[in-house]
């Protein structure tokens, strides 16, 4: 066709007819007058009409399956979705990072690995010839480095892999800061690479920041947003971090030490000891999972150094971090709405995009708000965005409830688990997924146990249980005191009456009446609120 094709968005909006103002149908009816209604391109399959949108006559263009197609002004071109499972894959690892360091490697485990004490010395102090770090051999450090050959193997080349995507932008970081690059290898110690990382006491991100520590270097955390997830911005507040810890201790063990468990720490333990300042002197003195620390970190760093002695393969990534791009976002989107309109998988970009929690990136004065995709994709942002603000604008203003209506920040709940309950029922009602609400709380499985309480960002309208209503002109029960009590007739349970009062479980029922079967008695009069009446 003789000019860039814009968005298509025909196929979607027709589709959302019903709940269209008059206006709005008006604009789209002025589209068959404008042009003609289809036309056919050279490909049977593909189908081209014109819409308006806010007055403006666009082409669009949908295929027969049902997705847009968004042309920028190059050919484009795709990763392999391979390197996406990669990184999918190590956010299970995160775990047994953490193990390694807690614990430990086992007193009384034979590590079986080619690697004689005379070579690791001489391996070790050439290393210690290129680093403002004290690496010095020792039995400790020893003991972790054949750990993560044989036990911690896989993860290991888990990471070698991964890194390849994380490195490039650790690295422009912590140059930027004048911080030794070596730091780069510190999160894999933190967060095995995974950007969704959470530890017990609530560490997030790749470098672990502790929600005040977060603010304190500027991480912004609100409802929609979590900056701790972000690997650019929180690999600028780590580099700060680590830049004032040296400026305190003048040494970068003691740096990485005090960056684990403290300044605080550090200095207790330097008391302890008599006065050393050396790493391996005060490390009786320190917490357990900060003596494990740094001999991590140094083992990691030994294992990049010399992976290939020791077998472990660099299997070429992809989709490295610098072969993608950000645009800053003018207005709210979702990721549905830039997964259908710029044909990426949400997956992708919730990869791509850690930092927000809801999937959706917001509008709030006085932020910027970055989106980064890969490089083949950013052209058909960038190029039609004028365009793609214009259909989210009509695609949000045809719902029966816009959605920034739906998630504010008085949206985020702690629901209880009752008996019955399960991540994908409670996913469902409140229209998020298994895996966000796992995230979210830092479960490992899919197990619940009653009574547990659970941190919940709602993407759809949902009745409280204290504002639970009752439709009584549609109940065959008999109802009373404003729909607040149902009667139990012959032939009702549980699952029929909650199905008549909308907002209303089973659960609830249980719940406020003190119901821990299924057997009702015709007569009973059952509460239909958390209400004394």
């Amino acid at each position: 066709m003789s000019q860039k094709l814009k968005i298509v968005v025909f196929a979607a909006i027709m589709s959302a007819a019903p709940f269209l103002s008059a206006q709005q149908k008006a604009n789209t009816t002025g589209t068959e007058q404008d042009s003609t209604a289809l036309q056919k391109d050279e490909n049977p399959a593909v189908q081209v009409s014109h819409i308006k949108i806010d007055g403006q006559l666009m082409a669009l263009e949908t295929h027969e399956d049902g997705k847009f197609r968004l042309h920028d002004l190059e050919e484009a071109w795709k990763y392999d979705s391979l390197w996406l499972n990669e990184l999918h894959s190590n956010a299970d690892l995160f775990s047994d990072m953490l193990l390694e360091i807690q614990k430990g490697p086992e007193h009384d485990s034979i590590f079986v690995v080619d690697l004689p004490t005379d070579t690791l010395k001489a391996r070790l102090a050439r290393m210690d010839e290129k680093t403002p770090f004290n690496i010095t051999y020792n039995s400790s450090l020893e003991s972790v480095i054949k750990s993560f050959l044989t036990r911690r193997r896989d993860l290991m080349q888990r990471m070698i892999t991964a890194s390849q995507f994380y490195f490039p932008l650790f690295e422009q970081e912590l140059d930027n800061q004048n911080i030794p690059l070596e730091i780069k290898y510190l999160a894999i110690v933190e967060s095995a690479l995974n950007p969704k990382a959470r530890s017990r006491v609530g560490a997030k991100g790749l470098w672990q920041f502790m929600y005040s520590t977060g603010k304190m270097y500027g991480l912004d955390v609100s409802s929609y947003v979590d900056e701790r997830h972000d690997p650019i911005m929180a690999t600028k507040a780590a580099s700060k971090y680590l830049s004032r810890l040296y400026g305190i201790f003048g040494d970068w063990d003691l740096a990485l030490a005090a960056y684990n468990s403290g300044p605080g720490n550090v200095n207790k333990a330097i008391r302890r000891s008599g006065g050393y300042e050396n790493y391996w002197n005060i490390r009786p003195f320190l917490p357990r999972e900060t003596a494990g620390y740094l001999p991590a970190f140094l083992a990691t760093m030994y294992i990049f150094e010399y992976a290939e002695e020791h077998g472990l393969q660099y299997k070429k990534a992809e989709r490295p971090y610098f072969e993608t791009d950000t645009v800053h976002v003018k207005n709210l989107i979702t990721f549905d709405q830039i997964s259908k309109l710029v044909d990426i998988s949400t997956e992708e970009l919730e990869m791509l995009n850690p930092a927000y929690k809801l999937n959706i990136i917001p509008k709030v004065e006085g932020k910027d708000y970055a989106l980064r995709l890969p490089k083949s994709k950013i052209g058909k942002f960038v190029s039609n965005e004028e365009e793609i603000y214009a259909y989210v604008k009509k695609e949000l203003d045809s719902l029966e409830k816009p959605l920034p209506n739906m998630v504010t920040a008085k949206d985020q709940i702690r629901y209880r688990v009752k008996s019955g309950d399960y991540l994908g029922k409670i996913a469902e009602r409140y229209g998020v997924g298994v895996s966000q609400i796992k995230r979210w709380n830092g479960l490992r499985s899919n197990n619940l146990r009653i009574g547990q309480r659970l941190t919940i960002y709602p993407r759809k309208p949902y009745i409280a249980k204290n504002d639970s209503k009752s439709s009584s002109s549609k109940s065959s029960g008999a109802v009373v005191s404003g729909s607040k009590i149902h009667t139990v007739r012959s032939g009702d349970s549980l699952w029929t009456i909650s199905k008549k009062y909308p907002g209303v479980s089973i659960e609830n029922l249980r719940e406020w009446n003190g119901i821990s079967g299924n057997n009702l008695k015709p007569g009973t009069k059952l509460k239909l609120c958390d209400c004394s009446s």
